[in-house]
């Protein structure tokens, strides 16, 4: 049970041994603490939870953390304790809901109105987390989600400041239906500080590496599925479903490139589950428009369909400005792809990497609908959120950026002490589901996941100009706080 939740800023009890406490009373925002000098942020916690991707903790489980909190699911996913991702229900969501409006402040004076460039100084984030945990502070709302940024756009650095900007379109957040902490205007997830730290960590990686997941059938579940599938004839659709959902057993969830116990791993495998769910008809889709796989397949040879498909970036090419300080992330969202395998005797897959035409048609259709798709299921919106900041780790560690402004972010790289992420159950495992083909005939079960590489993103730029209005760094000499509008 270790693993289900540790400190959230590294406390001075692993350095010299000191005990920590802490108690909640329900409705009690301001949590009571005995802590070491760097304390611990349970509000972070707190702000995770607020995300509506999948968290599950026990209560018996958060009574061995310390009396924290508990909660049976968090948005649109829950975690068992045996890593097993299933579907949150409604009432859980709305369980979600009510919690949170308990615990979130109003949203502080300056942030409590919509910008459409809201500058976000790396330098003093360091400063303000590091000055946070040597005096045992929680780190505020508004810096826990990163000032109500929606998306980044333009990346500015400063030498003779010391520091690198961040700028992009903000509003004032609430929580909405789904438990997910939106922009108040827009209904788009904010970013998170927790996912940024944990996209800069990846990026500053000794080895970096493409971040992705993938949620596969086992090749030994493939091989019973097809057996099992062979011996359907007069049992009924639904019996026969439960049959080779049980032949194919658990489908294996795999994680690279971010600490899989990380939220922004959680980001990924939730998007991926949800994509699935809705391509396989298992749940409508939030938005109209968007049919189901099953709903275009049309009649033909009888078969057993793997189709994969998986989310990816789509960015245009990166504007760089001339002297190489200032950048422009343009065109960023989301797009799905798909390739087609089909199951043959002994479980082997033939036409790998030919996608179906209609595996490929919902994808288009998918990709076409995802602006929609992020502002209505959360699960899509924190997805381009996080390939945003990642996009932005990789641009700062490929060009030296950081560097060149001569800033040194030794706590959110993880460098020192004074940041820890948050962990999270680690996914494991999703139920398989499979769905009958009726005007083919056949079964239908759907694999996939997401796929981010920022660094090939980084690799396509092109020469312009960023405004001297959008370089100029007036309104954060004329403020104290890490943010300016």
């Amino acid at each position: 049970m270790g693993r289900l939740h540790r400190p959230i800023n590294r406390s001075r009890q692993q350095e010299n041994g000191s005990p920590f406490s802490l108690s909640i009373r329900k409705g009690d925002r301001v949590m009571s603490k005995r802590a070491g000098a760097n304390g611990i942020r349970v509000r972070l916690a707190m702000a995770l939870l607020a995300t509506g991707l999948g968290l599950w903790l026990s209560h018996s489980a958060w009574a061995q953390q310390q009396n924290l909190f508990s909660t049976r699911a968090v948005g649109g996913v829950m975690i068992d304790p045996q890593g097993m991702l299933v579907s949150a229900t409604a009432a859980d969501l709305e369980q979600l809901r009510q919690a949170l409006n308990q615990w979130l402040g109003p949203v502080p004076k300056g942030l409590d109105e919509a910008a459409p460039t809201r500058r976000i100084s790396l330098r003093r984030i360091e400063q303000t987390v590091r000055q946070c945990a040597e005096a045992g502070q929680e780190l505020p709302d508004g810096l826990l989600y990163l000032g109500g940024l929606l998306r980044i756009e333009y990346v500015l650095v400063y030498p003779e400041k010391n520091d690198v900007v961040l700028v992009g379109p903000a509003e004032p957040w609430h929580t909405n239906a789904r438990g997910a902490v939106v922009g108040r205007n827009s209904g788009k997830p904010v970013m998170l500080l927790d996912d940024l730290v944990v996209a800069l960590r990846s990026a500053f990686n000794p080895q970096p590496t493409v971040i992705s997941c993938s949620i596969d059938p086992t090749p030994e579940g493939i091989q019973r599925f097809v057996a099992a599938s062979r011996k359907m004839r007069g049992v009924s659709s639904t019996q026969a479903a439960r049959i080779l959902e049980s032949q194919l057993g658990p489908q294996l969830i795999s994680i690279t490139g971010v600490p899989e116990e990380s939220h922004f791993a959680r980001v990924m495998v939730s998007a991926d589950y949800r994509m699935k769910r809705i391509g396989m008809n298992l749940e409508p889709a939030p938005v109209p428009g968007l049919p189901s796989f099953l709903h275009l397949v049309r009649s033909g040879k009888a078969m057993n369909m793997l189709p994969r498909w998986w989310l990816a970036p789509d960015y245009q090419p990166l504007v760089r400005a001339a002297d190489g300080l200032a950048w422009h992330i343009r065109g960023g969202s989301v797009k799905a792809m798909a390739e087609s395998d089909f199951l043959g005797d002994q479980g082997v897959k033939r036409g790998a990497g030919r996608p179906d035409p209609v595996a490929q048609r919902w994808a288009e259709l998918l990709t076409e609908r995802y602006d929609e798709l992020a502002q209505a299921d959360p699960a899509f919106g924190q997805l381009r959120n996080c390939m945003d900041l990642a996009v932005v780790g990789a641009l700062l560690a490929k060009e030296g950026l950081l560097r060149r402004a001569g800033l040194e972010l030794p706590v959110l790289l993880g460098r020192q002490p004074g940041y820890a992420t948050i962990q999270l159950p680690a996914p494991r495992q999703a139920p398989s589901k499979t769905a009958m083909l009726r005007k083919r005939g056949g079964w239908l079960v759907a694999a996939g996941g997401v796929q981010i590489n920022p660094w090939q993103i980084v690799e396509q730029t092109e020469r312009g100009g960023v405004s001297d209005q959008i370089r100029d760094y007036t309104a954060l000499e004329q403020t104290t706080h890490w943010w300016a509008n």
